[in-house]
């Protein structure tokens, strides 16, 4: 084969995939703080900024409920890093949903959404559960979606903003469109520039001495919190674009034992919600740590009020709950993740880990402009 042909060859092929070039989305500029690797996003719903905005706009719009009351940003404040201060939220009819509105730092990071559902494994297939669930009812789409989208449709502002995030679409304000706008948006929601962030990127004086001792804690063989909050993100749940489907993680930490033999309050079962294993009540899927201070109270169902309290949660080994219509002793739970085990820390020390937490706060990220509501 002569250097001529084999030259003309390439120039052939090179040619012949410009057309694929062309139709192919621009690289989104995920702007990642340091260290972090990027997301790994649905083949079918690749980023862009023209999406972003779209589910921005989307994401704090009381019209995207069914009654017109309640928006995503209801139960996701941004200056509680994405939650809502409650112990479980309020849908947009009064319904009461069972557990407690997770932050969004970093969501882009989970391998599984919501609390204990190991189904959900896109953010696309999470927007389905408040936008659609009927019981409880939360967004309230189900009925209504069609008003919802003649809302939208009325307003020139998302004419503009559907046609530019969907531009080959002859009629974009549909519900697939918005489940992946509200998607990306939730996927630009980084968070990596806490106090704990700085330090490990080398600025010695970003944490206070006690919160480096707290962070000996949290990564000692003591407290041995790091064996679940572990990794970039402090979550054992963890997926990344270059990273393969982790196996599906659910841990009981023993807060409730309602019969003696493991079971959990009817509407809050766990992972047994799904299998129907008994030897799943109580398990729930590792929450993220990062701006924690921020967003109390916590457990899957909101029931331990303070971050010093859910530190005497784990030393005691569990909980025992003495009154209401759920007692029983969670330290004793079967069911129970043998890491879960009674351990002493000082007050010092008790105080140390908490400062640890607190230097996970993030207020560039609650204050970040390109996060916050773009209607006012």
């Amino acid at each position: 084969m002569s250097h001529a042909w084999k030259v003309g060859a390439v120039l052939l092929a090179l040619a012949s995939g410009c057309g694929d070039k062309a139709d192919a989305p621009p690289a989104y500029d995920w702007q990642l703080p340091a260290g972090f690797p990027e997301p790994f996003v649905p083949e079918d719903n690749p980023m862009s900024e023209e999406k972003v905005q779209l589910g921005r706009h989307l994401f704090y719009d009381t019209r995207l409920s069914g009654n017109g009351t309640q928006a995503c940003a209801s139960c996701h404040e941004q200056k509680r890093a994405f939650t809502d201060g409650r112990a479980t939220p309020v849908g947009s009819t009064g319904d009461h949903v069972a557990r407690n509105a997770p932050g969004l730092a970093n969501v882009a990071y989970l391998s599984t959404f919501t609390w204990a559902n190991p189904q959900l494994e896109s953010l696309e297939a999470q927007a389905l559960v408040p936008l659609f669930n009927e019981v409880p009812t939360e967004l309230g789409l189900a009925p209504r979606l069609d008003e919802v989208l003649g809302r939208l449709k009325e307003d020139a502002r998302y004419t503009e903003l559907f046609h530019a995030a969907f531009p080959k679409d002859a009629e974009p304000v549909n519900k697939d469109a918005i489940v992946k706008a509200l998607a990306s948006f939730q996927r630009t929601l980084l968070s990596g520039s806490s106090p704990y962030d700085r330090y490990l990127q080398g600025d010695n004086t970003a944490m206070s001495q006690q919160a480096k001792r707290g962070m000996e804690l949290f990564f000692g063989e003591r407290a041995e919190c790091y064996h679940c909050h572990s990794g970039p993100h402090l979550t054992n749940s963890f997926r990344s674009k270059d990273t393969k489907l982790q196996e599906r993680q659910f841990f009981n930490t023993g807060l409730y034992n309602v019969d003696g033999h493991g079971a959990y309050p009817p509407d809050n079962p766990g992972l047994f919600e799904f299998t129907r294993k008994d030897s799943d009540q109580g398990r729930f899927r590792v929450p993220p740590l990062r701006n924690v201070a921020l967003t109390a109270p916590y457990m899957h169902d909101g029931s331990i009020p303070t971050l010093e309290a859910v530190i005497d949660h784990y030393t005691s080994g569990g909980r025992n709950v003495t009154e209401g219509p759920f007692v029983g002793d969670g330290r004793a739970n079967p069911n129970k993740d043998p890491l879960v085990r009674p351990f002493a820390l000082s007050e010092s020390e008790r105080a140390d880990l908490v400062a640890f937490l607190e230097s996970l706060t993030d207020t560039a990220f609650t204050e970040d402009a390109r996060f916050s509501n773009p209607w006012e």
